[in-house]
């Protein structure tokens, strides 16, 4: 197998995976990454096992995960703050992205008080190249999840609330009257917090689009994730246009428009500058976010490049020159983090 990693000089650490490991990742996802096409259809008829090169006694030697560069170091979980977020979240039975996608920002965003609530479940009906979210046959829809949501938050006494979700494809709407079901609720029992929405394609179906755009989130985000030319890889059961119709039909509606965008999982930078532009081109978007791709699992595609502080710098540069109000650009950066000073930030100019 092909190990290609053009990182600058960071080494390669020996491959230890114990059992344990191997258990976790198999219940996250029960599925093959790559959807329905690589299903299993039955027992092998034949093994390729001893054609892949580089074997070790009859073990296929795996793609490694390189070990990170120093300037990507994240916090560990701890302190009160944290504590008390986490028995919120365990007592109210929430899901959230944070422990879902195995996010490195986890231990500062909870010990500051801040988390991504994430609703329909936790189980994803794709399986993209990069996400962590288990991929399966979701559960029942729990028509209560938006009661819990907006009473849970109002124990947090935040100002700004992050709220995503799993794709719910089997749905007719895809949970678009649960997603707006959830807004209003958080905003009856929050008055003083603004909601931040992190939503999916919906299948492009413009219906279940306008049911969230009309329940008014202050700020409504769908995430590009990367480039045109990687999305098969990465975002195999999504379209690079159609998420930009996403975008353009947020921005229709008057509501402040956010994405996000990966690098290092393929992507060359002008390409980024490109992605920019149709971006800008397509909806005008209001924010940017643009973090470092770490890969979660074995299971998941490859590091290609770890991508410096100063890149991300010309990073930010660019989308500020190009229009964007706002852009978070750096290597630990995801879609939530920093949201509510982001959210601040944008209330200064616009």
């Amino acid at each position: 197998m092909n190990t290609h990693d053009s990182s600058p000089t960071p080494e390669h650490v020996p491959l230890s995976v114990s059992p344990d490991a191997v258990a976790r990742t198999l219940a996250r996802h029960p599925r093959p990454l790559g959807g329905d096409t690589a299903r299993s259809v039955g027992p092998a008829l034949v093994s390729l096992s001893g054609m892949v090169l580089n074997n070790n006694d009859g073990a296929p030697q795996h793609s490694l995960i390189g070990r990170k560069p120093s300037w990507l170091r994240a916090r560990v979980p701890g302190g009160a703050g944290y504590e008390r977020l986490k028995g919120i979240i365990t007592e109210h039975r929430l899901h959230t992205v944070c422990q879902e996608a195995s996010c490195p920002n986890m231990g500062e965003c909870w010990s500051r008080g801040t988390a991504t609530i994430m609703i329909l479940g936790d189980t994803c009906t794709r399986s993209c190249g990069f996400c962590n979210v288990k991929t399966g046959r979701p559960a029942a829809l729990d028509v209560d999840e938006p009661r819990r949501v907006a009473e849970s938050l109002a124990l947090m006494k935040l100002k700004h609330v992050v709220i995503t979700s799993v794709n719910r494809d089997e749905l007719p709407d895809g949970g678009a009257a649960i997603w707006a079901e959830t807004i209003r609720a958080v905003h009856r029992a929050c008055p003083g917090m603004s909601v931040e929405c992190l939503v999916g394609d919906f299948l492009g179906d413009e219906r279940a689009i306008q049911v969230i755009c009309d329940a008014r989130p202050e700020i409504l985000s769908h995430n590009m994730e990367t480039v045109y030319r990687m999305h098969p890889a990465v975002r195999p059961q999504a379209k690079y246009q159609r998420s930009l119709a996403v975008l353009a039909q947020f921005k229709a509606s008057g509501l402040v428009t956010k994405t996000g965008v990966m690098v290092g999982i393929g992507e060359r930078d002008e390409e980024v500058l490109t992605l920019m532009d149709d971006i800008r081109a397509a909806s005008k978007a209001d924010i940017l976010t643009i973090g470092q791709y770490l890969q979660p699992t074995r299971n998941h595609l490859p590091i290609d490049r770890w991508v410096h502080p100063d890149q991300f710098a010309v990073f930010k540069q660019e989308a500020l020159h190009r229009g964007f109000l706002v852009c978070e650009s750096g290597p630990l950066v995801r879609s939530s983090y920093h949201a509510e000073e982001q959210a601040d930030q944008l209330a200064h100019v616009m």
